[in-house]
């Protein structure tokens, strides 16, 4: 063996890699930034990979690299959204009362009413709700944990999936009449629906 190192190969270096990691959540980024600008340009069936492509300034091939379409591109990014806002209360530590960050869920729909009102056009929000109540149903499951409540593994799996079902009803209630509700209004309204018939954590 020679001992060369071919320069074409992966990084072998933490820092190599992590530069590399960086411009790939980096291209990701740019291209979700893309799709959400055409999307509330354009109906989503109208746009094409290429346009796409020609707004984010990224190449078939690298696009290719990362996603099978459009549509995956746009689960990709919205799974992203909802894996970060369902473990919001847990990374940042938040009293296990709060099962879920409606507050903040609401605030930034509220924020993007524009974007929502173009998927809602599109028939893409059904996605994001389902999308998004299989990732709180883990989340909200894991802080009833936290708060020890009393309750079978099983009943208490349902439980959870049955809370984020109703959260993710209430979104869509809240989005179809206007948002007009303050978020930590609708938070509070979420969390004694959970608490009614539990025991609160000491």
């Amino acid at each position: 063996m020679s001992g060369n190192v071919d320069a074409t190969r992966a990084p072998t270096t933490k820092k190599a890699a992590a530069k590399v990691d960086r411009r790939v959540v980096r291209t990701r980024d740019t291209l979700g930034d893309a799709l959400v600008e055409l999307i509330q340009e354009k109906s989503f069936d109208e746009i094409t990979v290429q346009e796409v492509l020609d707004r984010a300034g990224v190449g078939r091939s690298t696009f290719y690299a990362h996603y099978r379409d459009k549509d995956d591109l746009f689960l990709s990014d919205v799974e992203d959204f909802l894996e970060m806002m369902a473990t919001l209360l847990t990374r940042h530590g938040v009293r296990v009362e709060r099962v879920a960050p409606v507050a903040e869920l609401f605030g930034h729909i509220a924020d993007v009413r524009e974007f929502v009102a173009a998927l809602v056009a599109s028939g893409k929000m059904q996605d994001v709700l389902e999308l998004g109540q299989g990732f709180f149903a883990r989340s909200i499951e894991e802080r009833l944990l936290l708060a020890r409540v009393e309750m079978e593994p099983v009943q208490l799996k349902a439980h959870a999936h049955a809370l984020a079902g109703a959260l993710f009803s209430l979104l869509d209630w809240w989005v179809d009449h206007g948002m007009v509700e303050k978020p930590e209004a609708m938070d509070a309204l979420f969390h004694r629906m959970v608490w009614n018939g539990l025991k609160r954590p000491a």
